[in-house]
C-alpha cells in the first residue's frame, strides 16, 4: 500500500537584512565576558549592532555611541603569539575591547565610529582615498538623518529646571538643549561645569534662520541641525562638555493594563497614589488577620490596687546559712576575730557593800627581799575596785555561755 505524500514544506518568512554604514566580523569582549567572542557587527547611525552571523537580522546586543568617550589602541602583550589587532571603545559607563584581523580593519572601524560621533572625517588615521570617500558618504547620510530628529539631550524644560537637572545628575552630562525662552523656534543651550569647587552655569542662545541654526556667539556659527549644534559645543571645548543623557531604563510612574468598561479594550492605566498606606493585603484563603494592637493612646482598663508594702523593719532577708539572731543586749558585732565584751545599756547598781572576797596570803618566794603585801581594808577604794572588776568578768563569761 503506497504511503501518502508528505505535505510540501512552507518556507519560513525571512526578515529584512538591516542596512549598515559599515559591517564586518570582529571579536568582542565586554566587561563581564571571560574571553573574546566572534560576532558580526554593523554600524548604523549612533548604534553598533552585534549578530551571531551575517545571515541574522535580529541583533544579540547593541551599543549606544551617544555615551562615547574615546577610542584607544592596545599593543599586544609581551610574549603573546596572538596575531590579532586590538583596540578599545570607551563609553561613559563601560569599556569594550575588540580584536580584528588586520590593521586596515581597525582603522576602518575607528574611522567610521569617529565620523558618526563627531560628524567629521578623521584626519589622523591611516586611510586610503577610497576609505575617505566612503566616510564622506556616511557623513552626508548621518547629517541628513540627524536633521530629521531631535537630539537626546533636548528636553522640554525651563531654564531653572535645566539647571536643577544638571546639578542633580552630574554623571549624566553637563550640556542640555531646551526650548528658547522667547517662545520662538530657537533653542537655548545650558551648560554646568565646576571651577575651583564652585559651579559655573552658562546659557547660550541659538537662533533659527530658515533651515539653519545659528549659534549666537561673538563669531556666529551656522549649523544644519540641532545635532550639529551639540557637536559644535562638544568639539570646541575639547570634549569638556558632554551631552546630557538621562538614564531612563526604569519607569518612575506605576502603571498597569486595565479593561475599558465602555468598549472592553485593554488600555494602559496610571495608578494613582493612595491617600494613606493600606498595609499588606491578606492572602486569599489564608488565615484571618489578627486584631489591631492597641496603641499607647487607647484607654486601658484600670489596674488592680497594689498590696501594702511591708514594714520597714521586716523588709530584710536573713541569709540561709546564718543562725537565728540571739537576744543580745547590744546588736553590734565585730567583723574581726577578736572577742569584744558587750557594754550593757543599763548597769545594775552595785551593792553598797559588795561581798568581801576571800583573801589568801600569797606565798613569799625564797630570796625575795620585798616586804609582805599590805592587807587591804574592806571599805577602802582599792578593795571596792577589785571587787567590781571581778564581777564584770564573771558576768561576761555567763553571757558567752548563753550564746
Amino acid at each position: 500500500m503506497a504511503s501518502a505524500p508528505s505535505p510540501p514544506r512552507v518556507p519560513k518568512p525571512k526578515g529584512i537584512q538591516p542596512s549598515h554604514y559599515y559591517e564586518s566580523f570582529l571579536e568582542k569582549k565586554g566587561p563581564c565576558d571571560q574571553g573574546y567572542k566572534k560576532l558580526w557587527a554593523g554600524l548604523q547611525g549612533l548604534t553598533i549592532s552585534f549578530y551571531s552571523s551575517n545571515r541574522d537580522f535580529q541583533p544579540l546586543e547593541k551599543l549606544d555611541l551617544r555615551a562615547f568617550v574615546k577610542l584607544t589602541d592596545e599593543a599586544p602583550w609581551a610574549g603573546s603569539r596572538d596575531p590579532g589587532i586590538h583596540f578599545s571603545l570607551v563609553l561613559r559607563d563601560q569599556e569594550i575591547k575588540f580584536k580584528v584581523e588586520s590593521l586596515e580593519s581597525r582603522e576602518m572601524w575607528k574611522g567610521f565610529i569617529l565620523t558618526v560621533v563627531e560628524l567629521r572625517i578623521p584626519s589622523k588615521l591611516t586611510l586610503l582615498p577610497g576609505h575617505l570617500y566612503m566616510m564622506a558618504e556616511v557623513l552626508a547620510k548621518e547629517e541628513a538623518r540627524r536633521s530629521l530628529e531631535t537630539p537626546s539631550c533636548f528636553l522640554k524644560v525651563s531654564r531653572l529646571e535645566a539647571q536643577l537637572l544638571l546639578e542633580r545628575y552630574p554623571e549624566c552630562g553637563n550640556l542640555l538643549l531646551r526650548p528658547s525662552g522667547d517662545g520662538k523656534d530657537g533653542v537655548s543651550v545650558t551648560t554646568r561645569q565646576t571651577l575651583n569647587g564652585a559651579p559655573v552655569v552658562r546659557h547660550y542662545k541659538v537662533k533659527r534662520e530658515g533651515a539653519k541654526y545659528v549659534i549666537d556667539v561673538e563669531d556666529p556659527f551656522s549649523c544644519s541641525s540641532l545635532d550639529a549644534v551639540v557637536n559644535y559645543f562638544v568639539s570646541h571645548t575639547k570634549k569638556a562638555l558632554v551631552p546630557f543623557l538621562l538614564d531612563e531604563d526604569y519607569e518612575k510612574v506605576l502603571g498597569y493594563v486595565d479593561a475599558d468598561k465602555e468598549n472592553g479594550e485593554n488600555v494602559w492605566t496610571v495608578s494613582s497614589a493612595p491617600d494613606s498606606d493600606p498595609g499588606p493585603a491578606p492572602p486569599a484563603g489564608g488565615p484571618k488577620s489578627l486584631p489591631p494592637v492597641a496603641s499607647s493612646q487607647d484607654k486601658l482598663p484600670p489596674l488592680p490596687p497594689l498590696p501594702p508594702l511591708p514594714s520597714q523593719d521586716d523588709n530584710y532577708v536573713t541569709p540561709i546559712a546564718d543562725a537565728p539572731a540571739a537576744d543580745y543586749v547590744n546588736q553590734d558585732v565585730s567583723s574581726s576575730g577578736c572577742l569584744v565584751v558587750p557594754k550593757p545599756k543599763k548597769l545594775a547598781k552595785a551593792p553598797a557593800k559588795p561581798p568581801k572576797p576571800p583573801t589568801l596570803p600569797k606565798p613569799v618566794p625564797k630570796g625575795n627581799n620585798r616586804p609582805p603585801a599590805r592587807k587591804l581594808v574592806g571599805g577602802s577604794p582599792q578593795a571596792a575596785f577589785l571587787a567590781t572588776s571581778k564581777w564584770s568578768v564573771g558576768a561576761c563569761r555567763v553571757g558567752i555561755q548563753r550564746a
